[in-house]
């Protein structure tokens, strides 16, 4: 058995990473998901769904459930094939008969089936037992060409029949275990093959993990750099050790990236004089352990990993993300997959705080919201965007102009509007960022933090903040510094929607390119394609003569922004 742990701040990511694991064709039987983020697992995708199309089947009363209802399929498959065979009676009633079932028709049929192919001659299509059971099977079953084929076809089925039974026998303990939590812990000890766990869940159950007999060969955890070094140690204590053998734990795998951010440490004396925030992961790197490090990259534009490669060690990008693709298509509407767009004053201020370290930007947070708009009005799925800040207060700003400014169903919530920190582990197609501070640089100084930012977005990054203030920062100088051959304000391509034909090539020209000089412009633009929208919804699609509006100094008309005192 294999147990994965990830830190509780990147819970959500363990979902990602177990529909990850599934993909690589592991029986879904065998992955059980433990902890506060169990529900999350597979959303949206049908292999993580009952046949009522509910959610949530990999958490533990979702798996007993799930588990439940497969053995009814499997039951019901079983009395097909006695049907098949002529065999009367409910042998698919319980578990027990269809095991019965199994070792006098099935089996029997199957050994003969093996005798008489062992004489010569043999005809494989007229000895064959189970021709009716696969009669919806592709036609003809064999061939009747090569009898070595025809052979490895009826063993094929015999191996689909001895499935069927052998995934039954796992269900047979429910017939006897009436209650969900007893079936829970039955699928824990074993059936379950990967157990997915947060370290914090790992800390609050190991207790009764141990009481249970929970038994495991493999430890990976994930994000291992971003975990406190007690931590670490505990996803391997889950287990009694054994007065003969030892402990059953064979190897442990950590994964991680210690140029990203630290484990948190809420007490400063002891994160700055003690060092509690340096990971396990991080002190065998500080001390030379051997180690693999990663030299490739397959998430982002290689435009984009440039903003963070400087930070690694000869890192390259991967044939995924040069060969084409999505990768190769030009963000629409957009004239650049990346920029810093430079906010300046709103109001007559920038960068405020309602209370102490709850650092707001109603400009930021305007332009920002903004910007989502016009990206959902020209064709952008609200899963592909996300929009990340570097303070709490401005996350909660930003939380607000939505819920007003983006009630109507055409705009929707993004995927994730969340802090850069809580961030980490996680991906976007488009990220949209905002850096806050207008007077200090803040704690965007720890290049950690700035390599955790840059190196979310997989196709699009923007970055709203104040050029001069970070451009002069010389820790954060690699980056902005590719950023700034960009022009500092935003470039809009005239009449494009999502999704683009027009490729990735910075030359091209042959689009109207608007700049975009404030967040009062960008309002007129939202404001006219919604209310082109509103009035007629396939306009967007295709006006007059195809293009986004053009804002004229007479057209700025923003809504009025919120009130600051109300956030």
């Amino acid at each position: 058995m294999c147990t994965v742990c990830r830190p509780l701040s990147v819970s959500s990511c363990l979902s990602c990473l177990s529909c990850i694991v599934l993909q690589r064709d592991v029986d879904p039987r065998h992955l059980l998901r433990l902890g506060s983020g169990e529900k999350s697992l597979l959303k949206g995708s049908s292999r993580g769904k009952d046949a009522a199309g509910n959610e949530d089947v990999f958490s533990k009363q979702g798996r007993v459930n799930w588990s439940l209802a497969r053995r009814l399929q499997l039951l019901s498959q079983v009395q097909y094939l006695a049907v098949s065979l002529d065999i009367a009676g409910d042998v698919g009633y319980t578990c027990e008969t269809a095991e019965y079932f199994q070792l006098e028709h099935v089996q029997s049929r199957i050994e003969k089936f093996n005798l008489e192919m062992a004489e010569d001659n043999a005809v494989v299509n007229s000895i064959f037992p189970f021709h009716k059971y696969f009669e919806n099977a592709e036609q003809p079953l064999f061939k009747g060409v090569d009898c070595d084929v025809d052979k490895e076809v009826a063993m094929g089925c015999f191996r689909h029949i001895e499935n069927l039974f052998e995934e039954l026998s796992d269900y047979r303990a429910f017939e006897l275990l009436r209650t969900q939590a007893h079936r829970a812990d039955y699928l824990l000890t074993k059936q379950a093959r990967i157990v997915a766990m947060t370290c914090t869940h790992a800390a609050m159950t190991r207790k009764r993990l141990v009481q249970l007999g929970f038994k495991y060969d493999s430890l990976v955890m994930e994000e291992a750099a971003q975990v406190l070094e007690v931590e670490t140690l505990i996803p391997m204590l889950l287990q009694d050790t054994d007065s003969v053998d030892g402990s059953r734990l064979k190897r442990v795998v950590l994964l991680g990236d210690h140029h990203q951010l630290p484990p948190v440490v809420q007490h400063p004396a002891f994160q700055r004089f003690s060092h509690l925030d340096q990971s396990l992961f991080s002190r065998f790197i500080r001390l030379s352990v051997p180690h693999i490090l990663l030299d490739k990259q397959g998430r982002a534009r290689p435009e984009i990993a440039a903003l963070y490669s400087w930070r690694y060690n000869g890192l390259g990008n991967l044939p995924l993300v040069t060969a084409g693709g999505e990768y190769a298509v030009a963000n629409a509407g957009f004239a650049h997959s990346f920029q810093l767009i430079n906010v300046p004053a709103f109001q007559g201020k920038g960068e405020f705080c309602p209370t102490p370290h709850f650092f707001q930007n109603l400009g930021e947070a305007e332009y920002v919201v903004a910007v989502y708009q016009f990206m959902r009005l020209i064709g952008y799925p609200a899963e592909k965007i996300s929009i990340l800040t570097t303070y709490n207060g401005q996350k909660s700003l930003i939380r607000d102009i939505i819920s007003q400014r983006c009630r109507n169903p055409m705009f929707g919530d993004p995927a994730r509007v969340t802090t850069v920190d809580k961030y980490q582990g996680q991906q976007n197609d488009f990220i949209l960022l905002s850096l806050v501070r207008t007077e200090s640089v803040g704690h965007l100084r720890d290049i950690r933090r700035l390599v955790v930012a840059a190196s979310r977005a997989r196709l699009g990054l923007y970055v709203f903040g104040r050029q001069n203030l970070f451009q002069n920062c010389q820790e954060l100088a690699p980056t902005f510094n590719l950023l700034l051959k960009k022009p500092s304000v935003l470039q809009l391509v005239d009449g494009e929607r999502f999704p683009c034909a027009r490729m990735n090539d910075e030359g091209d020209s042959s689009n109207t390119v608007i700049d975009i000089n404030d967040v009062t412009a960008m309002g007129v633009i939202v404001y006219q394609l919604s209310q082109r929208v509103t009035s007629d919804p396939a306009s967007i699609k295709k006006d007059d003569d195809g293009a986004t509006p053009v804002v004229t100094e007479q057209e700025k008309v923003l809504p009025e922004p919120m009130d600051v005192e109300e956030e």
